[in-house]
């Protein structure tokens, strides 16, 4: 029986993943050199630790690069660039639904909680979750499963017990290796990638309500 749901959160809930790309790859032009999609990927859904993009910029620049700078320009132009993003489409129909469903609600995810926490109170859902877990709470991020198994001894669930919800084949992974109900939601950035085990894959929440989700998954 399901008795909640884990949400990954950058380019799941809300798609900051194709802004960062833009923002990052606005910078490398800037420097004569160019980030490619499939260089962008690697760091998707984990840490710079797998791709650092601006010690790469610094590598194949046409000029001396200051890290801790371009840092800086990379954030302005990502918050100029998410001051037009929404909640991806479903993400709140999913949250009303869960809530009146009962379920325990959770979020994973591998960035910094201050990063989660502005967006989620921009937003005004705080109050849907009852954990969020972030990289502030582990040793080892996605692909690692520790950030889910941290959520579901939050939640008090076991992982036959949750649905999980990720963007990114890293996450999946790490969903999966923790034991739960994958569901893989791709956005623009990671449509193309190739994702691990899962037992569904939906182009947005809006394909089918969260009810109909779980009684998919749990007939599989």
């Amino acid at each position: 029986m399901i008795k909640g749901v884990i949400f990954d959160f950058d380019g799941l809930i809300i798609d900051t993943e194709s802004a960062w790309f833009e923002a990052i790859g606005e910078i490398y032009n800037e420097h004569g050199a160019y980030l490619p999609l499939e260089t962008w990927t690697k760091c998707v859904g984990t840490s710079h630790d797998a791709f650092d993009p601006y010690l790469h910029l610094a590598e194949i620049a046409d000029r001396p690069v200051n890290i801790e700078e371009i840092k800086k320009t990379a954030l302005v132009k990502h918050d100029y660039l998410m001051q037009r993003r929404v909640l991806r489409p479903g993400v709140l129909d999913y949250l009303n639904e869960a809530q009146q469903l009962g379920l325990r609600i959770g979020i994973a995810s591998s960035s910094h909680l201050a990063w989660v926490q502005r967006f989620v109170d921009l937003f005004d859902i705080a109050g849907y979750f009852s954990c969020i877990r972030t990289a502030d709470f582990v040793q080892k991020v996605k692909p690692d499963p520790e950030l889910y198994l941290q959520a579901l001894a939050a939640l008090e669930l076991k992982p036959e017990e949750a649905v999980c919800f990720e963007d990114s084949p890293n996450g999946a992974k790490a969903a999966h290796a923790a034991g739960l109900n994958v569901v893989i939601v791709p956005n623009a950035i990671t449509e193309g990638l190739t994702f691990g085990p899962h037992k569904l894959r939906m182009n947005s929440m809006e394909e089918r309500s969260l009810a109909e989700v779980i009684a998919f998954v749990t007939s599989k």
